[in-house]
């Protein structure tokens, strides 16, 4: 398996962790959560800082497995593939628990989650046609600024949040409409490709 591979599966891996971070009921086994009080008015939980700090790392696999696969001449079907699919599960997986906890509006998973369904069935009925439809610009785009809105979900919208200032959120809402534009981006560059 080569490095590009690896680095993707990483991003499976660490998006379970964000997932078991976040969710073990730490408390049945007896296991104090240490908060942390920023500036005297925000209690921070600790683990809402390891998933960040996660999460940010698998950011950035997703940004080196690529790079490093297109510059090493390591492209292969399977890791288009586990790319694609871990980019998906540390993305949705993260939207879904930080509404799921009051973060952030349960539209934004709704809606990202609805777009990337559609999609991904676009790219695989092209696929079965034997056309490879790249990832758009916009789309592109969407994932960055969502990877970044999501880190400083993660981390309580620190510095801004001290400012009052909802930037976490504002990024979120960007990304849903990168999102929706790019979806229909997608869709009508290559509705020719679906016959």
């Amino acid at each position: 398996m080569n490095l590009p591979n690896k680095l993707s599966i990483s991003r499976l891996i660490m998006a379970f962790l964000i997932a078991l971070v976040l969710l073990f009921p730490f408390y049945l086994v007896d296991i104090n959560i240490p908060k942390i009080l920023v500036n005297n008015i925000l209690v921070v939980d600790i683990r809402y800082i390891i998933a960040g700090v996660l999460f940010i790392i698998a950011s950035f696999t997703d940004l080196l497995d690529g790079r490093i696969a297109r510059k090493r001449n390591l492209v292969t079907n399977f890791g288009k593939f586990i790319d694609a699919i871990a980019d998906k599960v540390l993305v949705n997986t993260s939207l879904i628990i930080l509404s799921a906890q009051g973060f952030i509006s349960p539209a934004i998973p709704v809606i990202i989650i609805a777009r990337d369904t559609i999609v991904d069935s676009i790219r695989m009925i092209a696929s079965s046609n034997g056309t490879v439809i790249p990832a758009g610009k916009a789309g592109k785009i969407k994932t960055v600024v969502m990877m970044i809105g999501l880190s400083l979900t993660f981390f309580y919208n620190l510095p801004f949040e001290l400012w009052n200032v909802d930037v976490s959120n504002v990024l979120l809402i960007i990304a849903v409409v990168l999102s929706i534009y790019s979806g229909i981006e997608y869709y009508y560059l290559n509705k020719d490709k679906l016959v």
